[in-house]
């Protein structure tokens, strides 16, 4: 929510995440709760697929997954280019999740790691994953608060 505040996206930042108090993603979460990673990757682990996860990523459009669609000319899922105001809250989501999961050892440049090495770039629209490289790479350089000033001022990509 901070770090949304300061992108200057106040409802969303107020917003965010509120799902997570739906029973379907609650008792997931507590059930599978470690502290240093996502509930979601656990149950992910433990059952296969995570119920909670499909929960979440359908009602929060500042996950990439959220922006898919059944494409019938090409027959599989294809990716939607994400509205920049929804890319800019999956970046403070991003960079506070690393943040809670690393605590004393977090530093700008691990939210880039993460994502290289997740390879979240090959299921997002080819435009929101290199705008999100860029951005990640900026908080890496100048740090997450200059970066985040910066990027507060992008209007469209």
């Amino acid at each position: 929510m901070r770090l949304c505040f300061s992108m200057g996206l106040f409802f969303q930042g107020l917003k965010h995440d509120l799902s997570k108090y739906n029973p379907k993603e609650f008792f997931s979460g507590a059930k599978y709760y470690q502290g240093t990673r996502s509930p979601i990757s656990k149950e992910k682990q433990v059952k296969g697929y995570s119920k909670a996860w499909l929960h979440h990523k359908g009602r929060n459009k500042h996950h990439f997954e959220y922006w898919t669609y059944y494409s019938k000319s090409q027959e599989k899922y294809v990716p939607i280019k994400m509205p920049i105001k929804y890319l800019k809250e999956s970046l403070c989501d991003r960079i506070a999740a690393t943040m809670i999961y690393n605590k004393k050892k977090y530093n700008d440049s691990m939210p880039l790691e993460y994502f290289l090495t997740t390879k979240d770039y090959l299921g997002m629209h080819e435009e929101t994953a290199s705008k999100m490289k860029e951005w990640l790479t900026l908080v890496k350089d100048v740090g997450h608060k200059k970066a985040i000033k910066i990027i507060k001022r992008e209007k469209d990509y």
